[in-house]
């Protein structure tokens, strides 16, 4: 036996001293890939002073270029700059994907250590910060990490150096996807705490508060701008009449007018009356509506490809935008996945179709803005297939050729902009259309001002970010955002009823109001919390995050919740990421409340009537999975007997 033992551990200790040698290449062999790509850098940009003011000479010619100076207009600026750029510095501007840091805040050079899988992941999927700044010679990103408030703006302030240092010195844009919620979904939201905490856009919709939504926004315009990120890759103005969807909680609901009056509020509250150095430009999505998914499947995915208009409502999915998003003068719009089926005069995904892009939203509506493409659409990569659905057929660059001429300018979530090089190289492409797309990508660069300053303080972002006046407000819309469904006269509660609560993250926050018991048989009432039913699925990188199918408990889940919830007065809380089907459920509770992203503190003082729920609910709530499967994806409110209508919401009287 000690045999074995000996010979197991010797194994051992060869195959860890085999790891370690394997590691200590792999790493070393990037440290000299970083290396490399960092000798492409030249100098910082030194001052120059004129009449007393200083300007940064961005490309080091001792001298002032007009589009370094902060005086001259707008378009010659951008004139000037276009002059000076190459084909291979024009192709960078138009690209911007995913981009993290280390848990220090400083630049990914390669793998790195951490507890957070999804940045160690992203470590060894993406390519690194100076491949992409020096040698790709990209300027915008999605940042994906989620750090204190002190080290994201380290990290901008790091990487800001990095393009500084490039030939022209072209400032890096930062974007991200949603980071105020209280959940995260790696592929559509951040969960970052540093920041306030906020209802989901469903929850904001639920509490019909413009006003409220406004001053939403310009609270996360200022968070955003202490670390500085500049581009929100949102708001989604898409409607969710198709109560399958996955991304449904991302919308402000099923009601077209609905939607475009917070839309237009949550754009104002970003940008401001006019795109300036102190806004944050929105990149509004997913147009012309990505809502009405046939089957409700998320064209993330293969299998949701399609985007259908039983119902013939292509139109209304359109308000949103021209009544919303539009009239607040958002400063960019992304498609989404899906194909308009039979909309128009070819079946293909709406970043490739020159009818939705081109003709609708440049000629018809006027928009003269930068259109990106939703994330990943060119290229295969280690996060999966491309989503070129109507084009699986085409090469990557040809690919690349039709998103440009349908009218696109950038391409999210792609790193290859040599392959918009060797299109102008063949003569598939000009450098003239090129320039189209170039000019607008840097109009929103010189409009926030990040050509004159891009860096941002470490010590003021701690103070902005997560700041106690901005995290009571987000308390505010939380409270505001809770729907009172049903209620037999429990509600509120008295003080020093005996509660027995499932499903609370801390229970103990009740305490000071009722005590709390450890068995049902013991409460005066039972509390529950839970979730909105969904199939869980994995055969795709990251679909495990995207909860679809199924809005029925089945039925495991249906008999534990009902033997609990039948033994005393029961109040149930659903977070409604979709509409559930809450039937049976409905019938045995004695109150009914629908929550968006409420923590246990504000949902317990609304349940002993320190405050009052004035929520409305932003969609309908079905009866029956038949009656599901009845609906017309594009269609409101179409529901045969619905629980609950659209705009159902009680109070405590």
């Amino acid at each position: 036996m000690k045999k074995i033992l000996k010979i197991t551990g010797i194994v051992l200790i060869g195959i860890l001293i085999l790891l370690v040698i394997i590691g200590s290449v792999f790493l070393i062999k990037a440290s000299n890939f970083s290396k490399k790509n960092m000798s492409l850098l030249g100098n910082e940009a030194p001052l120059i002073k004129k009449d007393g003011i200083g300007f940064r000479d961005l490309n080091k010619n001792g001298q002032l270029d007009v589009y370094e100076d902060v005086n001259a207009t707008l378009e010659d600026r951008v004139d000037d700059l276009i002059s000076q750029m190459s084909i291979e510095e024009k192709a960078g501007t138009l690209f911007v994907t995913m981009i993290g840091a280390t848990p220090k805040g400083e630049p990914v050079e390669g793998p790195i250590l951490s507890t957070d899988m999804l940045s160690v992941a992203m470590s060894l999927m993406l390519p690194t910060n100076s491949e992409m700044i020096a040698k790709k010679k990209m300027n915008s990103f999605n940042i994906i990490s989620s750090l204190e408030a002190n080290l994201m703006a380290k990290y901008n302030n790091a990487i800001q150096k990095m393009a500084e240092r490039t030939r022209l010195g072209i400032p890096i844009t930062i974007a991200t996807d949603p980071r105020h919620g209280t959940e995260n979904n790696p592929g559509a939201s951040i969960y970052t705490p540093s920041f306030s905490q906020w209802p989901s856009s469903l929850g904001l919709a639920a509490t019909r508060d413009t006003v409220l939504v406004r001053e939403f926004g310009d609270i996360a315009r200022q968070e955003y701008l202490s670390v500085g990120i500049r581009l929100a890759l949102h708001p989604m103005a898409d409607l969710a009449t198709e109560p399958r969807w996955g991304r449904n909680n991302g919308t402000f609901g099923e009601d077209a007018n609905l939607s475009a009056i917070m839309t237009k509020a949550y754009v104002l509250g970003f940008q401001g009356d006019s795109l300036g150095k102190t806004s944050v430009a929105c990149m509004t999505k997913h147009f012309s509506g990505g809502g009405p998914q046939k089957d409700g499947e998320d064209p993330h995915f293969p299998y949701g490809k399609e985007q259908i208009y039983p119902g013939d409502n292509f139109d209304y999915h359109v308000i949103p935008f021209t009544e919303g998003a539009f009239k607040a003068k958002t400063a960019q719009i992304m498609p989404y996945y899906g194909i308009p089926m039979e909309q128009t005069d070819e079946n293909v995904a709406f970043a490739f179709n020159k009818s939705i892009i081109t003709k609708f939203l440049r000629d018809s509506l006027n928009f003269q803005g930068v259109v990106c493409t939703d994330w990943n659409l060119i290229s295969d990569s280690k996060l999966g297939e491309a989503r070129a659905w109507g084009v699986e057929n085409l090469t990557p660059k040809q690919r690349m050729k039709k998103v440009l001429d349908a009218g696109c300018d950038q391409f999210g979530g792609e790193n290859n902009p040599e392959l918009i090089v060797e299109l102008v190289k063949e003569g598939a492409l000009s450098e003239e259309r090129i320039d189209v797309s170039v000019k607008r990508v840097l109009h929103d660069k010189f409009k926030l001002g990040l050509f004159d300053n891009p860096y941002v303080s470490e010590n003021k972002a701690l103070k902005i970010a997560g700041s106690k006046t901005f995290r009571d407000k987000g308390k505010v819309a939380q409270q505001k955002s809770v729907v009172l469904l049903k209620n037999k006269s429990l509600l509120p509660l008295k003080k020093g009823v005996k509660i027995y609560a499932e499903g609370l993250t801390n229970p103990k926050v009740l305490m000071g109001y009722g005590s709390l018991v450890k068995r049902p048989e013991k409460a005066d009432v039972i509390l529950t919390r839970i979730r909105t039913p969904f199939d869980p699925r994995s055969e795709y990188f990251l679909e495990g995050f995207f909860h679809q199918g199924r809005l029925y408990y089945d039925e495991e889940e249906k008999k534990e919740l009902l033997e609990l919830i039948t033994q005393k007065p029961a109040i149930v809380v659903v977070n409604l990421e979709r509409p559930a089907i809450l039937t049976e459920i409905e019938k045995e509770s004695s109150a009914l409340l629908a929550e968006f992203g409420v923590t246990d503190e504000i949902l317990v003082e609304l349940l002993f009537g320190k405050v009052a729920p004035t929520g409305k609910m932003p969609f309908e709530l079905p009866s029956s999975w038949e009656a599901v499967q009845k609906q017309l994806e594009d269609l409101p409110y179409d529901s045969e007997n619905p629980l609950y209508s659209f705009g159902h919401g009680l109070t405590y009287k």
